[in-house]
């Protein structure tokens, strides 16, 4: 194959994905949904929810990390003495 027939192909494989995009975006789900409805659905909460917990396990894990080793650099030590960012 040259160079020519792999873009064609690579182009007529686009174009299929780009239709097939299309028709699933703009026809109604087999259960007779309306789309707009189900792309609404698939939105991320507009809230969350967070909970306070006492203890911070990414500062733990840091901690068991650094029982280990030490950084390279210093970027990471205000996390140590219980600094916030």
């Amino acid at each position: 194959m040259d160079d020519h027939e792999e873009a064609s192909n690579a182009e007529t494989a686009h174009s299929e994905a780009e239709e097939l995009l299309v028709r699933r975006l703009t026809e109604k789900t087999p259960e007779g949904n309306d789309p707009d409805v189900d792309a609404l659905k698939a939105l991320p909460p507009r809230w969350e929810v967070r909970i306070q917990t006492e203890r911070d396990p990414v500062e733990e894990e840091t901690k068991a990390y650094r029982a280990i080793a030490r950084e390279v650099d210093d970027r990471y030590d205000k996390y140590d003495k219980g600094q916030s960012r």
